[in-house]
């Protein structure tokens, strides 16, 4: 079994824009290495935004170096790039944007989810890339809900979506650059569940709602973030409550990891030539 070795609740809240509030469960600032190939996760909400006839989100930004993944549950985010794509993302389903080389990109609320007002509920996953695929051409994945297959997990204990990876013989539709798994689960109260994940895999549980025990002892209700130790081979869920869970694993990339903003590379020069080739527009216009 994957040992625990940290729970992390009680998240202050802060804005990204005028549309997300979120809590920033982990980031690549406070230590690369233990969430390798991941770098940041956003949890968005849930929040209930009034009617507006004005749209609420984050204006033209750049990305370079990583993939961002965002999961909608409640709301409509509608993203437009410099790759000249356009979409709305509902409930239930995946953007997976690989920036690569360099994407120029908005997201707001959408248009009718923004007119009619509502509870916004996402995630926005930051995902690493391996030097040799940090120059190369952007990619845009849209992963409607329909699209992800659903497993039922053994003995009644739930339901998990697999949107990227393996789980029960199951593919999810995502195409990752390094082997990973994003399993979206909901569990009953009363179950129990043990998830089969690599040794040496970082492992990473959000726990949207619900109180669960983990292993047999260390116990974590939403919103809370539970980091396991890469070493064993699975883990065991147990739920008091209906839980509903997002789980990440993924091989690490042992490469440095600099960052600033929305650039993450390897080194502080690639750092410096991406500040140049946004502000030289090289990254695309919408």
């Amino acid at each position: 079994m994957k040992k625990t070795v940290e729970v992390r609740g009680e998240v202050p809240q802060h804005w990204v824009g005028d549309g997300f509030p979120v809590r920033s469960l982990f980031s690549y600032h406070e230590g690369a290495a233990a969430i390798s190939p991941f770098l940041l996760l956003d949890y968005a909400g849930p929040m209930e935004f009034p009617p507006s006839p004005h749209r609420r989100g984050v204006d033209v930004h750049p990305h370079r170096g990583f993939e961002t993944v965002t999961i909608v549950y409640h709301g409509e985010v509608e993203h437009r790039d410099s790759g000249g794509n356009h979409g709305i993302v509902g409930p239930g389903d995946v953007q997976w944007m690989t920036a690569a080389s360099g994407v120029v990109h908005e997201e707001y609320h959408g248009e009718a989810f923004t007119r009619r007002g509502g509870v916004l509920e996402m995630v926005q996953l930051w995902v690493n890339l391996p030097a040799a695929e940090k120059t190369a051409p952007p990619r845009y994945q849209e992963i409607l809900a329909a699209s992800i297959p659903t497993v039922e997990l053994p003995d009644g204990a739930g339901t998990a979506r697999v949107i990227a990876g393996e789980l029960g013989g199951v593919r999810g539709p995502a195409r990752t650059v390094t082997p990973i798994n994003v399993w979206d689960l909901q569990l009953a109260a009363g179950s129990s569940v043990r998830l089969d994940v690599p040794d040496g895999f970082t492992t990473l549980l959000l726990v949207r709602t619900g109180v669960v025990k983990l292993n047999g002892s260390t116990s974590a209700q939403g919103v809370a973030l539970v980091r396991f130790d890469p070493a064993g081979d699975g883990l065991e869920i147990a739920c008091d409550q209906d839980a509903s869970i997002l789980a990440l694993s993924g091989e690490p990339i042992d490469e440095p990891v600099v960052g600033r903003g929305p650039f993450v590379m390897n080194t502080e020069a690639e750092i410096r030539q991406a500040i140049l080739d946004f502000q030289a527009g090289r990254m695309g216009v919408i």
